[in-house]
């Protein structure tokens, strides 16, 4: 992805709150948790746009004498678009997180199960 669209206001990064160009990233739906655009940190690196490689990233112009603190910190991790979201850990967060669908196993104003146990 460019960086002229990472601009545009109306660009969608993800399909009904999942990220399908992923194949193991987790879906948002029903969790609450909005999925968010990728932004551009403090060192003009665009962070969650799954490019993974920037001109200005400090990665890309590494030498023996870089610092590795200089990617340390949130400026570096995206809220909804990081491998992070593939850990079991967070797979059960977001797992918990969504209401449980009783439709179609449960009748909307009766309790069909009452008296079989």
């Amino acid at each position: 992805m460019t960086e002229d669209k990472i601009n545009q206001p109306n660009v969608t990064f993800s399909v009904s709150e999942t990220l399908p160009h992923q194949i193991n990233a987790p879906s948002f739906k029903g969790t609450g948790i909005k999925m968010e655009p990728p932004f551009v940190n403090k060192h003009g690196v665009t962070i969650g746009d799954s490019v993974y490689a920037s001109p200005n990233s400090p990665l890309e112009k590494w030498t023996d004498n870089t610092d590795p603190a200089i990617m340390s910190g949130d400026e570096w991790v995206h809220p909804t678009n990081d491998i992070g979201w593939n850990t079991s850990e967070n797979r059960e967060l977001l797992e918990s997180k969504r209401k449980p669908q009783a439709s179609p196993f449960m009748h909307p104003t009766k309790d069909v199960s009452k008296g079989t146990d």
